[in-house]
């Protein structure tokens, strides 16, 4: 069983930063593609980046290119998404996962989960 465990969310204000992580636990043995997804209260969840094994690749909705970025560090067992410029509509709880592919959209390729961190851009 692999545990991921986000942190880092918070309130701020419009134009401002966060930097989330997600750290693994249990069977860690493999390093797996990790992606992160948000859902806003009454919406689908949705994809907002994906990175490879190894973080040589990554992957960004349209609606984070420019202002998100992801990173990893396979020693520390964790994943981070780092976010600029944030909008009212960045406003969801954020999920970090464990996929079977590199890249993958849908939640469904997601084997494993963390619990969220609730992001709010307000001010």
């Amino acid at each position: 069983q692999v545990q991921l465990v986000e942190s880092g969310g918070g309130l701020v204000q419009p134009g401002g930063s966060l930097r989330l992580s997600c750290v693994a636990s249990g069977r860690t043995e493999s390093m797996y593609p990790m992606g992160w997804f948000r859902q806003a209260p009454g919406k689908e969840r949705e994809f907002v980046a994906a990175i490879n094994w190894n973080g040589g690749m990554t992957s960004y909705a349209d609606s984070v290119k420019g202002r998100f970025t992801s990173s990893r560090d396979n020693a520390k067992k964790s994943v981070y998404l780092q976010m600029n410029s944030l909008k009212p509509e960045d406003t969801a709880v954020y999920y970090c996962a464990a996929a079977r592919t590199f890249g993958s959209l849908s939640p469904l390729s997601y084997v494993y989960w963390g619990q969220g961190t609730q992001v709010t851009v307000s001010s």
